[in-house]
């Protein structure tokens, strides 16, 4: 299942290797059978997106639309358990899942980061893949709605899944675009660093795992 593969590598924090990779992930997008014409449009744009401008203009977007606040979180278990107790112990049972298969997370990786769900997923048969895309297919479409809320290009993956996992696409034309009053109350949600006066880093700098 190369298609998620590739799906991690876009969602993935931008960098030269990814941007090597693009012509490789357009010819396994264009001949998977898995995704749409619709959604294979969408990804098609997002790539020629990525692969074009200044890597550190794609590494900041990257930045701004994925870590300043949690209604973007890639980190599934965040937008179902925010910070409590129930988010670890998920993890955990998550973790466990993939050991029991053989696929190892390295130290800096979070099991519910959606590019090692993905990463996960690639070493699944279409099954497994959909059912796990099933299961959390509500937080793919929260994800969803909020990339097409800022008409954000990225939307095109969360659209391939839902349709992966058997479910109809978010209706565009029935998402408002996003206001300036929600992005602030999304910065609003934004954590806070533990410390006055230090600045808060992004951790987006998770490559894919090899397979």
């Amino acid at each position: 299942m190369l298609v998620f593969k590739a799906f991690s590598a876009l969602l993935s924090y931008p960098s030269e290797e990814m941007r090597r990779a693009l012509p490789d992930i357009v010819e396994v997008i264009r001949a998977s059978s898995f995704v749409e014409l619709r959604e294979r449009r969408g990804l098609l744009d997002l790539i020629n997106e990525l692969n074009s401008g200044e890597l550190l203009a794609a590494e900041e977007h990257y930045v701004d639309l994925f870590d300043r606040g949690r209604a973007l979180s890639l980190h599934l278990f965040e937008h179902l358990h925010g910070e409590s107790r129930d988010r670890g112990e998920a993890m955990v049972e998550l973790k466990q899942i993939y050991e029991r298969t053989g696929f190892e997370l390295s130290a800096r990786e979070l099991p519910d980061f959606l590019p090692v769900v993905l990463e996960y997923l690639s070493c699944c048969d279409i099954t497994e893949a959909r059912e796990m895309l099933t299961d959390c297919v509500q937080i793919l479409r929260t994800i969803g709605r909020s990339l097409v809320a800022r008409r954000s290009r990225y939307a095109a993956i969360l659209q391939a899944l839902i349709v992966i996992a058997g479910e109809s696409p978010i209706d565009a034309a029935k998402v408002p675009p996003v206001n300036e009053r929600v992005e602030a109350l999304d910065r609003d949600w934004a954590e806070e660093p533990a410390f006055s006066g230090v600045a808060a880093t992004s951790a987006s700098s998770a490559e894919t795992p090899a397979s």
